[in-house]
């Protein structure tokens, strides 16, 4: 059920030209190459359980059948019911709750299985298609169709000139921001075999003979194995642990295939000239990083813990760089004869032999007579040695390794051999741009009210406790600074600079990180340089934004900042909190007003704006398509710069796990932040905008009204708890940050909105993602209003698109067994009322009998994978309820009890797995 590939509405056509495809016509069957790597699947899955026990594969099968014909109950009209005249969910359910707690287990897992190597398929027939598409571009053309960031760079020079065009793409920059609470609800060890399988299945379908036979044998090994491995992990991550994450998307991916984005568009705009003059496309990919870094809420982050973290992310794109310099210098064996050394790079040399004799004379010893040989392997050399932090021989900074590769780049190509200066060496220079010594720009957090308390701690017993202690969070607050800096004076400025405020709601929270940071140290000069980010999410502090950045300009550490940087400034919005604080279509229709006034704002203020998008990867907190949602932002409010965070657990690897999905990805998101700023795009939002806005303003009030009706309903938080697995998902090893943030709140006010959202999703609701635009549509009533607005309007396009998704994940009868639990039928009809009117009103609006019915592939893909979602979902509803009744008589053991929970938590993964989204 992966939303990566959302296709384009009417109101997205009006602004591109041609881009992830268009709505077709109603598909009821998967694509053959699909349904084949599907079938291969299932068929070994069912072997493997054959082979581990012939009973569980009865069961699998026949809870399977009991899905699948449920299934088409509920899809009735559009697959056949083979059973019309049994309740064939009721049946399921049956085989199920008469399971012994162990059987359960199993199938739980065996169901988990199947969803892993189902994503797969999917994902392998995407890059199929994509390659498809590759094969067929006539390369004499001026856009490549494929490529979107040469379509939309071709359409800015049409609107706007070429010298206009080029200067907005050398702004360019794409800012995907890793967060320190990953959601991924799968373990490392199930990942690595997930990646192997991949691959198998990949090479399947092109080999023959023995070499398909022996593909088939490692296929089944590693499916057995993918079965036998525990889904859940034996303890949460640490910290620490979590930068691995970032770790091996930058190995597995990140690391060679920027480059291969940026070659792109250079191989077709500079046609016959790419590889032999310098590059077209700058290095506009730069990645960051919360985890480690962000401490709101989360004890387990500390001062350490941020210095280990960065030192981890350090030393490993610092052996990275070394193994890919030493690689472009030992295949640079250019003579000296056929190409000359220039003087600036004997002097290089020189250099290098001063630093050390024995480098050099190594490398002598392998390149003579190849200068730009010698002179890059003793760079790879002095790259181990930064490892090292050997003082003599490291390099103190990137700027002094990228400038010496420069050097090597301009003596070749006055020598005359552009291929070696614009070839391999250029894919180095750009991973140097893009990476630095710092591999991500580590981003710190914390909330307001901890500041505001480390400093009156302070001002009551003195900044070295003259006056009593300090409380320990006063003193990790201070050296949080002092990790920051020490972090800035290893890995340069680059690599954290920046600290966001978590609930800002004055300018006085600003003023308050920068005296600390102040207080810190004892000699100003050691203070580190950081650029403090106001975090507007709740929708009081999205209303106030304005008139809080207008305070903060009159603050002298910001004034001088914005004069150090060319008056550059980051503000961030929390799509999260907002959501819960407001609901979604409110919190929607919030942010995107705050966007219009803060870029206003910014343009009065001569304010070089940068606005921080805090979107997850559910719907519920702002996730979707990240270039539809780049196209629909209000004019000014990007000026080719995006910046988008959450990117977290399932999404980084949904995202950036498969280099070719990887390359989509960026190419995507690049395209669309250009494309932005083309004056149709802005003029299409603006006009639309001021358009609907009686509309929006109709829809917000009843939605928001609807929303916190519901919240504001009698003992609301501990029915929540109960109706969904949210307790149950606070033991689940899927990161180091607690479920609530730690300032003593009791309530839903303090939950975090992972939990929120991911145990809402777990129930077959999706509350958080569409709860009130029912009521909002009904009260307004107006659907040919509604209907011309999602056809003219992105932004609401967007959003209506982004709920039909989430309603296609819902299940009403599913649903109604987890509101059951609670025994409130008042809160309960409350939401089935409303699911039912969302949907309604949804369905209208888009021209759709059912949810997804015109998205091509993927309306199907979902009717495929509802059956076997609802069986896990069937075995947990049902365990949660035997777990609770059994707990409050005290007929558990501790045993048994644990054994409830994991049976919960093994159907938690795989439902994550299901509907390809946890938070």
């Amino acid at each position: 059920m992966t939303d990566q590939e959302q296709t384009i509405t009417p109101a997205d056509a009006t602004i591109v030209s041609s881009g992830l495809g268009t709505k077709g016509p109603e598909e009821r069957t998967l694509p053959a190459t699909l349904q084949e790597d599907m079938d291969l699947c299932l068929n070994i899955l069912r072997q493997v359980l054959s082979e581990y026990d012939e009973n569980l594969l009865k069961t699998f099968d026949t809870v399977r059948q009991y899905a699948v014909d449920a299934s088409a109950e509920r899809f009735s009209g559009v697959l056949t019911d083979t059973h019309p005249e049994r309740d064939d969910l009721e049946m399921a359910v049956k085989t199920i709750d008469a399971m012994n707690l162990h059987d359960a287990q199993l199938l739980a897992r065996a169901f988990a299985t199947y969803f892993h190597l189902a994503n797969l398929c999917e994902e392998n027939y995407r890059v199929a298609v994509l390659h498809e598409r590759e094969a067929k571009v006539d390369d004499t053309q001026a856009i490549d169709p494929v490529n979107e960031m040469t379509k939309a760079y071709h359409q800015l020079i049409s609107e706007m000139g070429p010298a206009k065009a080029k200067e907005l793409l050398e702004r360019l920059e794409f800012h995907p921001v890793f967060t320190a609470h990953p959601t991924e609800a799968r373990r490392k060890a199930v990942e690595g075999k997930i990646r192997r399988i991949a691959q198998l299945l990949e090479a399947h379908r092109l080999l023959g003979g023995s070499d398909k036979k022996e593909d088939s044998r490692r296929l089944y090994s590693e499916i057995d194995a993918l079965f036998r491995t525990s889904p859940i992990a034996l303890k949460k991550p640490t910290p620490v642990e979590e930068a691995d994450t970032i770790l091996d998307i930058f190995d597995n991916t990140l690391f060679h295939t920027i480059p291969m984005v940026y070659r792109r568009f250079d191989d077709w705009m500079l046609g016959d000239k790419a590889g032999i003059e310098p590059p077209a496309c700058p290095a506009f990919f730069h990645p960051g990083s919360w985890i480690g870094s962000d401490r709101d809420g989360n004890p387990n982050v500390t001062a350490k813990v941020s210095r280990q973290v960065a030192r981890k992310f350090s030393d490993h794109v610092l052996a990275a760089l070394e193994e890919a310099t030493r690689t472009v210098g030992r295949n640079m064996t250019v003579e000296s004869e056929t190409t000359p050394p220039s003087d600036e790079l004997r002097a290089l040399w020189n250099q290098q032999k001063e630093i050390s004799e024995r480098l050099t004379g190594k490398a002598s010893l392998i390149s003579t007579k190849e200068l730009h040989r010698a002179v890059l392997l003793v760079m790879a050399d002095r790259l181990h040695y930064t490892i090292k932090r050997d003082t003599d021989l490291m390099y103190h900074n990137c700027d002094d390794f990228l400038a010496d590769l420069r050097v090597v780049q301009r003596s070749l190509a006055e020598a005359g051999d552009k291929r070696a200066a614009y070839g391999p060496l250029q894919d180095l220079i750009w991973q140097t741009e893009t990476f630095g010594f710092h591999m991500v720009e580590m981003e710190f957090r914390q909330h307001s009210v901890v500041h505001a308390r480390a400093l009156d701690d302070i001002r009551e017993h003195g900044l070295h406790g003259e006056r009593g202690p300090l409380q320990p969070m006063t003193h990790e607050v201070l050296d949080t600074f002092r990790a920051l800096g020490a972090i800035q004076k290893r890995n340069g400025v680059k690599a954290a600079r920046r600290y966001i405020i978590s609930f800002t709601k004055s300018a006085k929270n600003v003023r308050d990180v920068y005296e600390l940071n102040r207080l810190a140290f004892s000699n100003p000069d050691d203070a580190p340089v950081i650029d403090v980010i106001p975090l507007f999410e709740q929708l009081e502090d999205l209303e106030h934004s304005v008139s809080v950045l207008d305070e903060m300009l009159k603050i002298p550490e910001v004034q001088a900042r914005l004069k150090q940087t060319g008056r550059k400034m980051e503000v961030m919005l929390g799509y999260s909190d907002s959501s819960k604080d407001a609901g979604p279509t409110t919190a929607t229709l919030a942010l995107h007003s705050a966007q219009e006034r803060i870029a206003k704002w910014a343009d009065e203020n001569d304010i070089d704006l940068t606005l921080f998008h805090g979107r997850g990867g559910a719907v519920g907190r702002g996730g979707g398509p990240a270039n539809r949602a780049v196209l629909a932002q209000p004019k000014g409010s990007v000026k080719c710069r995006f910046k988008r965070s959450p990117t977290q657990g399932e999404v980084i690897f949904a995202r950036y796990g498969n280099p070719v999905l990887a390359i989509r990805h960026v190419e995507s998101v690049a395209a669309a932040t250009l494309l932005q700023s083309a004056p149709s795009v802005e003029k299409t939002n603006t006009e639309m905008t001021e358009k609907y806005k009686p509309m929006a303003n109709q829809l917000s009030e009843v939605s928001h009204e609807t929303f916190l009706d519901l919240l504001n309903s009698e003992d609301f938080a501990p029915w929540f708890s109960i109706v969904t697995p949210l307790t149950e998902i606070g033991l689940l090893p899927i990161g180091s940050r607690p479920a609530k943030r730690g300032l003593g709140a009791k309530s839903l006010d303090d939950l975090r909105t992972i939990p929120w959202i991911f145990s809402w999703a777990q129930a077959r609701i999706n509350l958080a993602a569409w709860y009130g635009l029912g009521s909002a549509c009904e009260s307004f009533g107006d659907l040919a209003t509604l209907r011309k607005a999602y056809e003219e309007w992105p932004l609401f396009s967007t959003f209506i698109d982004n709920i039909e998704m989430s309603l296609a994940k819902t299940d009403e009868r599913i649903a109604k067994m987890y509101l059951a639990l609670g025994d409130r039928p008042d809160l309960s009809k409350k939401v089935l009322d409303e699911m039912e009117l969302t949907r309604k009103w949804v369905l209208k609006i888009v021209g759709d009998e059912w949810p997804l019915q015109h998205r091509h592939v993927l309306g199907q893909a979902i009717r495929i994978r509802s059956p076997y979602v609802d069986a896990l979902s069937v075995t947990q509803v049902l365990a949660l309820r035997s777990l609770r009744k059994k707990v409050d008589k005290e007929e558990l053991s501790e045993s048994q009890q644990a054994g409830f929970i994991y049976l919960i938590l093994c159907t938690v993964s795989g439902v994550a797995a299901g509907l390809q989204n946890t938070g």
